[in-house]
């Protein structure tokens, strides 16, 4: 019974006598809750001759944006970066085992680095904490939205690859304070990033290289690291919202040649179709940048397709113009005639009647007429003319067998045959 008393007392008396450990503790023995200001202000070496070596590591978490008119891209980056404080160290074993900590990152020191190519100041949620271990080795992770300047090539739009450069490094140390290195090669990091990858939009990621490069100014050398992201244009939807249009639009201005040119319907057709496609060579000039190097293919595609336009249209107008005015020679030329030919007709009819008055008016009349009746009434007008020319004839062949009578016969017989001539026959 006093045995296990005594095992129970040296269970307690062991229990109460167990350290107990905390964040705090160790913050305690770093100093960092009595100045902060030593560990914040000046790079974290304890000889100024050493170099902070920087590793960084960048994943390309979503591409958001690629704005070709302003040349600019816009991805969502993870960025992960590490370096050595030389004043900052612990022994785990003096405080139960804890080998790292979590600190407001105002606290400690941190590397001044920033993407070259950032254009606007950066406002997604930061996170506010880093990391420290044991041994001094400092982890920083944040998410960044970056608006960065691309100079893009769109000279195969839409069928283009694009590749974009993050340049991350150092606005102040140089490169015998500080110095780069990438936590992942190029193969890694694209691998990481398609792992990752969440948004891609119209743009499909291919890869990321990871190189280092150094940049000269006033005797002093900067080391940057850089990141480079190729893209690929997705082409289906210009290819449905330009391409197609544009060449569906030539189809039908070739069509509108067997459209008939009365009316202006040819000319107006043509016209509306040379407005839809200014339409889309403005929405085209939206999208593309003022500025480039060569041409776009599309600009070239287009305005060669509204050249043939523009010529279809002016031919249009021509043939038009020509149609029109041989009509107006026409209508000139018949009129003309028709003044000729009363004139003549008014000419001969006046000389036939000098000469033979009844012939002539005889003549001229039925020529008047015959302009005037149809054709059935010119067929009734001839076999009347027939019959009169018959009885005229008949007059004359009387009159000649009158003159010889009064010759033999003498007066009484001419003045007999007038009578019986005058006379009513009985039928």
């Amino acid at each position: 019974m006093m045995h296990i008393s005594f095992f129970l007392l040296v269970i307690i008396t062991g229990g109460v006598s167990c350290k107990v450990c905390s964040y705090q503790d160790v913050l305690d023995y770093l100093n960092m809750t009595v100045d902060t200001s030593v560990f914040k202000l000046t790079r974290p070496v304890l000889d100024h001759t050493h170099t902070t070596a920087v590793k960084t590591d960048l994943i390309l978490y979503a591409i958001l944006s690629v704005v070709e008119k302003t040349q600019t891209f816009v991805p969502f980056v993870w960025v992960t970066v590490q370096w050595k404080d030389e004043r900052i160290s612990w022994d785990p074993a003096q405080f139960c085992g804890i080998t790292e900590i979590s600190v407001p990152k105002g606290i400690l020191w941190r590397p001044d680095l920033f993407i070259y190519e950032m254009v606007e100041k950066d406002d997604s949620p930061q996170n506010p904490y880093i990391l420290v271990t044991h041994d001094g080795t400092v982890y920083f992770d944040e998410d960044m939205r970056v608006i960065s300047t691309c100079k893009m090539d769109v000279h195969k739009f839409p069928f283009d690859t694009q590749e974009c450069s993050l340049s991350i490094g150092s606005a102040i140390h140089c490169v015998k304070e500080i110095r780069i290195f990438p936590f992942s090669n190029s193969s890694r990091a694209t691998q990481f990033s398609r792992e990752v990858m969440k948004t891609q939009g119209e743009w499909e990621f291919l890869k990321m290289s990871v190189e280092s490069s150094n940049i000269s100014l006033y005797d002093r050398r900067w080391e940057l690291l850089v990141y480079k992201v190729t893209i690929k244009r997705r082409p289906l939807l210009h290819v449905i919202n330009f391409l197609l249009p544009i060449l569906f639009f030539l189809i039908l201005d070739l069509a509108s040649f067997f459209i008939a040119d009365h009316r202006g319907e040819k000319l107006g057709f043509k016209v509306t179709v040379l407005l839809a496609i200014s339409v889309l060579l403005l929405i085209l000039n939206d999208i593309l940048p003022s500025m480039s190097n060569r041409t776009p293919l599309i600009a070239t595609y287009c305005i060669v397709i509204f050249a043939l336009m523009l010529l279809s249209l002016l031919e249009t107008i021509l043939v038009t113009y020509l149609i029109d005015k041989d009509s107006e020679d026409e209508l000139s030329l018949c009129d003309s005639g028709e003044e000729k030919n009363k004139q003549m007709k008014t000419k001969d009819c006046s000389t036939g009647i000098k000469k033979q008055n009844g012939c002539s008016y005889k003549v001229c009349e039925s020529e008047k007429k015959h302009e005037l009746l149809t054709v059935d009434d010119e067929v009734n007008y001839s076999s009347h003319s027939r019959d009169t020319n018959a009885l005229q004839l008949i007059l004359d062949e009387q009159k000649k067998l009158q003159n010889m009578m009064h010759r033999h016969f003498g007066p009484r017989a001419e003045r007999y045959y007038t009578m019986q001539s005058s006379a009513p026959k009985r039928r």
